[in-house]
């Protein structure tokens, strides 16, 4: 817990500049559970206190909160895994009151955890969905259902890999909570269809 309260209070470039220079992302969705679990042990900043853990959770008080997951099972809607042996999602996610969340933030946060490499595969990834689309917000309005207008969010198309980042904004604009996901490129659709059926 000392370590992320310190990595919580630094300035973002500080971390950056710490991190990021120094590390490659090594276990990413579609390799096997084994290899990244070691790769969740060995990285500096997700830093397990179980050996061979898939999750992560950091708390630096109450409104400070981190997690991150891998898992085998592709995002969104649960479904049966295809391989048991291979993980297909990777997401970690903030709850931040004090510092507020935002997709500049959730960006800089993959760069930190998985490398240059993978953060210029996101910054080069095509949009493919965003959300709320007007229909949505006439939908949640006419039906009172403020949560769908206030998520917001985007299905990008890498060369390497799939992103899916959602903030949720308050009333007032202020978001504290968002989520990023690292998918592989043939579960896009998957999560697409789902966003198109709420």
């Amino acid at each position: 817990m000392r370590n992320f309260r310190f990595w919580l209070l630094l300035p973002l470039g500080v971390i950056l500049s710490t991190l990021a220079g120094h590390q490659t992302a090594n276990a990413l969705p579609g390799q096997p559970v084994e290899a990244v679990a070691a790769w969740i042990a060995a990285n500096p900043t997700l830093n397990p206190t179980v050996p061979g853990a898939l999750r992560v959770e950091r708390s630096n008080t109450a409104a400070q909160r981190f997690s991150f997951q891998a898992t085998v099972v592709p995002p969104g809607r649960i479904s049966f895994p295809p391989n048991r042996g291979v993980i297909r999602t990777e997401f970690f996610s903030f709850f931040d009151m004090i510092n507020g969340v935002t997709p500049e933030r959730l960006a800089e946060t993959l760069r930190v955890i998985y490398g240059a490499d993978i953060y210029q595969d996101f910054l080069s990834a095509n949009v493919v969905y965003s959300y709320p689309t007007p229909d949505m917000i006439e939908m949640s309005r006419r039906q009172n259902l403020p949560l769908l207008e206030a998520q917001k969010g985007q299905l990008r198309l890498g060369n390497r890999y799939a992103y899916w980042v959602e903030v949720v904004e308050t009333d007032t604009g202020k978001a504290y909570n968002g989520k990023m996901t690292v998918l592989l490129p043939e579960d896009l659709n998957k999560i697409q269809a789902e966003l198109l059926s709420r």
